[in-house]
């Protein structure tokens, strides 16, 4: 299929724009955040079904993003070389298989393999649609839209929240999924049939000038310095808001589940909030020849104070603080579409996905390790033990220091 809009649309293209090509790859992340966050509200559930520990259930929802950071850089040479439209619409259905497995397993194991499917198969939902937007959108744009796509990623968290705690009051959780499920199949079909095809996306070069291009990004030491900030940035913040922060309002803040349901959709808003806020700024920061470094830096920052308020034992306006914390970090979405400016636009799937490698890593390591240090101390009758959540959150901040710190550091590399 041909393009059917100029590279700088107006009036009924832009429409035909959002429906045929923005909408569908929103859609596709919006089902990868449905179970990226799930966790959060039947980890409960699944620790009573399957006998897990804090370390197994924080193994069981980190997997997930092992597997993800696996596939990114092969899904960096896939998407440049046949498009974001086919890669994720095959992707989803590998996904889909992975859901169907995860209702019917029988065991842990076959839990976390399950998971581990589902990981792989939405590993490309959000770089092809960074790598769609950037082969339709003019380039002053691309921080806006990036933006939007995290944001369309808060809505599927949100959807895991009040509306899956109301919902598992008359379902099991096996037969959610199987409604995830049939929606993770629909969106693959719609990418598949409705999106047209790009043809710069099928330009691609020869596989291995594309591998020695991938060797070209990995000796850009600005690179290296915003992975570890992005990583470490995102090891806290997604680590904690799609499982440990839900459990950490019931054990140290005392909320019931459906409370524990309405603050996460608090969260999420927030993060939403920061998704839209920090790309509308960057982009006019762009357009006025701004690096938008600064801005990344500053939202983390204002992060980290927020975090280390709650390490601390700031209970008071303490879902202020977290709600400050979760909007602030996604300031480093921004890093997304500096490098996309910074690199020629045929390496763009590979750039982005490059960085996600960091950024999945730094959540599955989080994820599991908060398990980890939360199982050194007794059970209390509730949940984990209080001091164990102020040691684990305390290892994340820290870990979100040093980023900023590197990263800040070899500021001058990115002028």
């Amino acid at each position: 299929m041909e393009p059917f809009l100029p590279r700088r649309p107006g009036g009924a293209e832009v429409i035909a724009l959002f429906w045929r090509v923005t909408l569908p790859f929103l859609a596709g992340y919006f089902v990868s955040y449905i179970y990226r966050s799930i966790n959060a509200i039947i980890g409960p559930d699944l620790a009573r079904d399957f006998g897990l520990s804090a370390a197994g259930l924080g193994l069981l929802s980190g997997v997930y993003f092992f597997s993800f950071a696996l596939f990114q850089l092969p899904l960096g040479v896939l998407l440049d070389r046949y498009g974001p439209r086919r890669v994720n619409a095959t992707l989803l259905m590998v996904a889909a298989g992975g859901g169907l497995w995860f209702s019917l397993a029988g065991s842990a194991t076959e839990l976390t393999l399950a998971r581990a499917l589902i990981g792989l198969g939405v590993s490309g939902c959000l770089m092809a649609s960074f790598s769609a937007f950037a082969l339709w959108y003019p380039a002053e744009r691309l921080a806006t839209m990036n933006g939007i796509a995290f944001a369309s990623g808060m809505l599927g968290a949100i959807a895991v929240t009040v509306p899956l705690e109301v919902v598992l009051r008359v379902l099991h959780w096996r037969e959610v999924f199987y409604g995830v499920v049939a929606l993770t199949v629909a969106v693959s079909l719609v990418l598949y049939f409705v999106v047209p095809e790009k043809a710069a996306a099928r330009r691609a070069a020869p596989l291995p000038v594309q591998l020695r291009e991938f060797a070209s990004l990995a000796r850009d030491p600005a690179f290296w310095r915003m992975a570890l900030c992005i990583g470490s940035s995102q090891l806290a913040a997604v680590s904690l808001g799609t499982l440990w922060v839900a459990t950490w309002l019931r054990d140290v803040a005392g909320h019931t589940q459906a409370e524990v349901a309405q603050v996460l959709l608090a969260f999420n808003l927030a993060m939403i909030a920061g998704y839209l806020g920090f790309g509308r700024i960057a982009d006019g920061m762009t357009r006025r020849g701004r690096s938008t470094l600064p801005l990344l830096a500053g939202g983390v920052v204002a992060a980290s104070i927020c975090l280390g308020l709650i390490v601390l034992g700031v209970r008071t306006g303490a879902i202020a603080l977290w709600c400050g914390f979760f909007g602030c970090t996604t300031a480093v979405v921004l890093s997304y579409s500096l490098f996309s400016r910074r690199y020629p636009k045929e390496m763009v799937g590979r750039v982005n996905s490059a960085l996600n490698v960091a950024v999945f890593v730094g959540m599955f390591s989080g994820q599991w390790a908060v398990g980890l240090v939360l199982s050194l101390w007794p059970q209390t009758a509730i949940g984990y033990a209080p001091e164990a959540y102020a040691w684990a959150l305390g290892g994340l901040w820290l870990m979100q220091a040093v980023g900023l710190a590197w990263l800040w550091s070899g500021r001058r590399l990115f002028r």
